[in-house]
């Protein structure tokens, strides 16, 4: 049967081979260290499992709004108050099957074919894909290494056509856990605003930074930004919620509304029991997560310190999420590979160790390594790594 063009469009994760690998050697009994997973390796907070708990005996397990229960939304409301000085209405926010389904309703609304969306690189493999499946055009501007993977309004400007509908900010930033600080914000917003052009600010790994810089959400920089902004958040990475599936979208009344119509024609709506999950999450002080965040933070600067030695291997010190992005162009150079993602391959043959190429992030000189783990494990992965890098220099 032939297969809706759409589809056919999508390039192939750029972890399944890898992950396919993995798991076979699993099987076979080795012990394989991956360092692919996108998730912290912590257990939802106690708390939040009562929640949920409760509003199942209660039998909270019915349809809800599409939008999210109104109880959801109005904590969404009182937390961005809070943490973004951000003032938003109970129609200007819209509670998603998690926050990847807050970005593909969001492309689906907003984008018409050929409408082109400005994707800096690296990037989180789903964005482009998504612009792809809503007939748009994903556009990359590279962002320099040099610049702490981040790109320049100049960049930004030069990227902007007529058909150029939207941004895309990730802050701070999978896989390379760059930030944009405040005045650069401003300076892109600025940009934004004046060539008409609607930021969406992907704020998922706001509550993990690791530096002296506060998280800034470029809505709250100034009315003008907030009215060309659609922010997109959740519990996943912050509250360790990830296969609850709850994010949000917060922005325009004119985009939220129809993203909510859509909804109603696609999920019907979040799952009850996780929605109210999230509700004890965003009810809660920080305590968890401000935890979680330390323990994160030690193992950062336990695997940063173990991998900018090792021959080859270089490495931008990240400030946020869980992810580390180091350069091996020169580690593939001196081992005689043809690319990062051979070097990648034969790494996990040799040494059972699982990274993600950077390829399948628009980075092929870079792969990306999540400390999502335990300290012995991390010790015993940079040890496996450095093994390899010297054997194969």
């Amino acid at each position: 049967m032939e297969l809706a063009n759409r589809v056919k469009s999508l390039t192939p994760s750029a972890t399944l081979a890898i992950t396919a690998k993995a798991n076979e050697l699993k099987s076979a009994g080795y012990d394989v260290i991956g360092l692919g997973v996108g998730e912290p390796d912590f257990n939802t907070p106690a708390y939040i499992l009562d929640a949920a708990e409760e509003a199942m005996r209660q039998g909270l397990t019915k349809y809800t709004p599409s939008g999210g229960i109104p109880e959801l939304k109005g904590a969404i409301t009182a937390k961005l108050k809070r943490d973004n000085e951000l003032t938003y209405a109970s129609d200007e926010v819209i509670v998603t099957t998690g926050a990847k389904h807050a970005l593909y309703t969001l492309f689906q609304v907003l984008l018409n074919k050929g409408d082109e969306v400005i994707v800096p690189a690296p990037y989180w493999v789903s964005y482009p894909e998504q612009v792809k499946l809503a007939e748009g055009q994903p556009v990359y501007v590279n962002a320099d290494e040099q610049n702490d993977f981040k790109i320049t309004p100049d960049q930004l400007k030069q990227a902007i056509t007529p058909r150029t509908k939207a941004f895309i900010i990730n802050s701070p930033s999978n896989p390379t856990g760059m930030m944009y600080n405040q005045q650069e914000l401003e300076q892109l917003g600025n940009v934004c605003v004046q060539q008409n052009v609607l930021m969406i600010s992907d704020e998922i790994y706001e509550k993990l930074i690791y530096s002296s810089d506060d998280h800034v959400s470029v809505a709250a920089l100034s009315d003008e930004f907030k009215a060309n902004t659609v922010i997109i958040n959740g519990v996943s990475k912050s509250h360790a919620m990830t296969g609850w599936r709850i994010g949000y979208a917060a922005g325009p009344k004119d985009i939220i509304q129809p993203m909510t119509s859509l909804a109603s024609h696609s999920t019907s709506n979040p799952a009850s029991i996780a929605q109210y999950a999230a509700l004890a999450a965003y009810r809660s002080d920080d305590q968890p997560v401000n935890q979680m965040r330390e323990i994160f933070h030690e193992r950062l600067n336990l695997m940063y310190d173990l991998l900018k030695d090792i021959p080859g291997i270089s490495c931008v010190k990240p400030k946020g999420a869980f992810y580390l992005f180091p350069n091996i162009q020169e580690a593939v150079r001196k081992g005689g590979f043809d690319s990062a993602d051979d070097w990648v391959k034969a790494l996990l043959e040799e040494e059972k160790v699982a990274l993600v190429p950077g390829s399948g992030f628009g980075a092929p000189s870079n792969v990306r390594l999540s400390y999502a783990v335990s300290t012995e494990t991390l010790k015993e992965a940079a040890k496996r790594i450095r093994r390899f890098a010297e054997v194969h220099s």
